[in-house]
């Protein structure tokens, strides 16, 4: 076997690497998620408001007016602009998203590791990969041992299959299938072992690029939301057309022109029609997304989002997410004699050179794991001028961890290559006692040490040796193992763990550890944590329990320990059926399904698998249990922006839908033409995507216990808070225009009153939805520069259009007197008092 040293020397120069990307492109498939500038105009057409907006325009021009068609016609512009603007924001926040989640791989270039975009490997590029790794392109493996494919994506065969180390007569690149070929293929999933792979085909050539296989799972399906949402949108649709088509036959019988029912019937649909609903479901999820990434935090399912407020029990590993994931050997015991160590070892006694020898060959000779880089670093420290240290020796055989027996075994011959293979093995104390057949008085003293060591919070490993000649038995039992000692680890808390708890706390939220430590040490790090201490749950109780003692039994746990990846799936499933919204975390292969049946699966980005990735809902880019807290917060967040948003778009559809109807039943000349509604949905569109989505958290917001899961955005006590509101508008806004109708036989004043008592009050609508704990007073010195800007705009527009000549004549307008202009001021702000005292009845 080429030795790591001498492949690690080869690899190609940087400059070399971007002169083949550029040849041959990006290893990547043609990406058909993103959209254009074009594709998104060519969607807005197709909405429902801008058919509306040109139908009007084309009835103006049958009714023969083509100043009103074509002024109508230049808003459809500005409508296509501002829709498109806020459509590339949301596009812009998701290509950010991309840009995160994009796979990465750790190459080999210019003798040096360092990790790098998938899309940026080319033809000759050496990639380390290890189990768990979607393999980034084909190649050939040209160092590894013990490694073993799942090929289903490119053969159909689900069985792994065993892939062997480069010959010379091997070929640049094979078919896939089969055991013992040299050949890896981009997409693939490595299931066991590690190597080194030299890429051979990258992109469009590679097998899966041959036969237009996407990589990406795609999620199809609708969220429990937009369910929701889609569901209103149909019954106002089905119910608004319905009193469209009446409220034509209605004029046209009535007043006898069927053309100018017509355009009452389309500005009517336009008054009702939510087109907004997901739009802003669409751009808060996206942003959300995009602002919960700037928290360390990727999102990979956006309905995740949805169900981080509800979250009610946070399972956490112990390892890397609570603690720094930096191991350092503080303690060192043996059968014989014990030493703590400091921060700097130079030397060790005798008695603990084979202690630290054999926990080095029980680990990769290139390590990963954090405690296999402690024990080499110690080894290296103390070691270095020893016999104990074998750089010329050669892995025979790797017996690895399992669920039935939580030890590792690697065999090793020296450089002689007489076929006696020297034994190593660590893991968890039990299993290595297990494994040496210690004496029972043995057992009680080796055990009396691994509970003091646990005791002051610190991670404990058994490490055994043995010998052996002849053929290598099938199981780690079938060597003589020695107990060589115990080998005690600490890895510190975070230093905002204990805070991120004391949130989830407040918040309502269990917060539950899993680790694979000894029980006494889980305690003493949760108790570090701010966890509760509670009697923990083990892996070997959790076997015996049945899936209702277990759901039982998981009431008040915040402590598993001793627990294997496949225990997670049954706590997942136990919590479950108490009916707990469960996050889970985790990093390996065998994580995958508790991360897929949780709620809302958290894969480690830092250390975490690409299995886990694949199956995870989000990816924790720091590997940090404070950024969990964190995007727990933000999804609440999100929500209640999103309900708060929702709110004001009933509320406002509320008097506009009104002022489209009840003066044409009522006999009334017509106090909305398409134009004004325009005017409004300039302001509304704007303010129910920026101004909500841009609110802060509510100061409560982690102080309060988790929405429930089946909780509707809107719900009956919701949406008659919504119509409630926009009642609160309507009878001031009808008031008005009546009383402008006592004044005048020209509608156009009258129309002037109730539009300008319709956009005030639409500015109070925006302030008291910002928030239903503050009160509008409050509101206005909380910062938020959106509504400002929203707020002003409306305003401004709303004196250009009723006081410039010329202008106002043209909408239909007429201009207001100082007096007059009081009474619209005064009647919107009065309906801004009502949405008030609506808050203060809520609360």
């Amino acid at each position: 076997m080429t030795s790591p040293s001498q492949t690690e020397a080869r690899g190609l120069s940087s400059t070399e690497a971007a002169r083949r990307l550029a040849d041959d492109g990006p290893n990547a498939l043609p990406d058909e998620g993103q959209r254009g500038i074009g594709a998104i105009v060519w969607e807005v057409i197709w909405e429902p408001m801008f058919l509306l907006l040109v139908s009007c325009g084309l009835l103006y021009l049958l009714l023969g007016d083509p100043v009103e068609a074509a002024m109508l016609l230049g808003f459809v512009g500005v409508v296509v602009f501002i829709t498109v603007a806020q459509e590339r924001r949301t596009e812009r926040a998701l290509d950010t998203l991309r840009d995160r989640s994009s796979p990465h791989a750790l190459v080999i270039r210019d003798g040096r590791r360092s990790k790098v975009a998938s899309a940026e490997l080319v033809r000759g590029d050496l990639v380390v990969v290890s189990e768990g790794d979607r393999v980034p392109a084909d190649g050939i493996l040209v160092e590894g041992h013990g490694v073993s494919a799942d090929e289903s994506l490119v053969t159909g065969e689900a069985a792994p299959v065993r892939k062997r180390q480069r010959e010379a007569s091997d070929a640049p690149l094979g078919d896939a299938g089969g055991d013992d070929t040299p050949w890896l293929f981009g997409g693939t999933l490595l299931v066991a072992g590690q190597g080194i792979v030299q890429v051979e085909a990258t992109g469009a050539n590679t097998a899966m690029g041959r036969i237009g296989t996407a990589l990406a799972s795609v999620e199809t399906g609708r969220s429990r939301l937009q369910e929701e949402i889609r569901r209103i949108v149909r019954v106002v649709a089905i119910g608004g057309s319905t009193l469209c088509v009446a409220l034509v036959v209605f004029y046209g019988v009535t007043r006898g022109a069927w053309l100018d029912g017509l355009l009452v019937g389309l500005s009517t649909a336009m008054a009702l029609l939510p087109e907004e609903f997901p739009v802003v479901l669409t751009i808060f999820l996206a942003l959300g997304a995009w602002r919960i990434s700037q928290r360390s935090v990727l999102t990979r399912r956006m309905a995740a989002i949805e169900t981080l407020g509800s979250t009610t029990v946070l399972c956490t590993d112990k390892t890397g997410t609570l603690t720094e994931n930096q191991m350092v050997v503080r303690e060192l015991w043996t059968p014989t004699a014990s030493r703590t160590l400091g921060d700097a070892v130079s030397e060790l006694e005798e008695d603990f050179h084979a202690l630290v020898e054999h926990a080095i060959l029980s680990s990769q000779v290139d390590p990963f794991d954090p405690m296999e880089k402690a024990f080499r670093n110690l080894g290296l420290e103390t070691l270095a001028n020893t016999e104990h240290l074998h750089p010329d020796w050669s892995l025979g055989r790797e017996y690895a961890l399992s669920s039935a027996m939580l030890a590792m075994t690697r065999t090793w011959v020296d450089a002689s290559d007489d076929r006696v293979d020297s034994v190593s093995a660590k893991g968890a104390p039990e299993a290595i006692f297990d494994l040496c057949h210690l004496s029972e008085p043995d057992v009680a003293a080796a055990t009396k040490a691994v509970e003091a060591l646990a005791g002051r919070g610190l991670r404990v490993l058994a490490v055994a040796c043995a010998t052996h000649q002849g053929a290598l038995p099938e199981l780690q039992h079938g060597f003589e193992f020695r107990l060589q000692g115990l080998i005690a680890l600490e890895d510190p808390i975070r230093p905002a763990v204990p805070a991120a708890v004391a949130r989830c706390r407040d918040a309502g939220i269990r917060v539950l550890m899993i680790t694979g430590d000894y029980a006494v040490t889980a305690q003493s790090i949760a108790g570090q944590a701010g966890i509760e201490v509670s009697e923990p749950i083990t892996g070997p109780e959790l076997e015996g329990l049945d899936d209702k003692a277990l759901a039982e039994r998981m009431r008040h746990v915040s402590i598993a320990a001793r627990i294997v990846p496949e225990d997670k799936l049954r706590i997942v499933r136990a919590l479950q059926a108490r009916g707990e919204i469960v996050a889970m975390t985790g990093d390996g292969v065998n994580d995958a399904p508790a991360l897929k049946a949780a709620h809302i699966g958290i894969a480690m980005g830092g250390r975490g698998t690409d299995v886990a990735r694949e199956a995870a809902a989000l990816v924790l880019l720091d590997d940090n249990f404070s950024s969990i807290v964190e995007a727990v917060a933000l999804g609440r967040r999100i929500f209640d922006n999103l309900r708060k948003a929702m709110v004001y778009i009933v509320a406002i559809h509320v008097p506009l839908a009104g002022l489209a109807t009840v003066p044409v039943l009522l006999g009334w000349p017509v106090a909305l033409l398409p134009v004004h509604i325009v005017f409004l949905e300039l302001v509304i569109d704007p303010a129910c995507t920026l101004v909500f989505e841009a609110e802060p958290a509510d100061p409560d917001g982690m102080r309060r216990p988790p929405r429930p899961a089946d909780e509707r955005m809107l719900d009956r006590r919701v949406l008659l808070v919504a119509i409630g509101q926009g009642l609160g508008l309507l009878l001031p806004a009808l008031g008005v225009y009546g009383w402008g109708l006592t004044l005048s036989d020209d509608p156009m004043l009258a129309r002037s009153l109730g539009f300008a008592t319709l956009m005030v009050g639409n500015v109070g609508l925006i302030l008291a939805n910002r928030s239903w704990e503050l009160n509008a007073l409050q509101l206005l010195a909380q910062p938020n520069r959106a509504f400002w800007a929203v707020a002003l705009g409306a305003l401004s527009v709303l004196a250009v259009v009723l006081f410039v000549p010329g202008l106002n004549t043209l909408l239909h307008f007429a201009a207001l007197s100082p007096e007059q202009a009081v009474v619209p001021v005064v009647a919107g702000l009065g309906s801004l008092v009502w949405v008030e005292l609506l808050k203060r009845l809520r609360r």
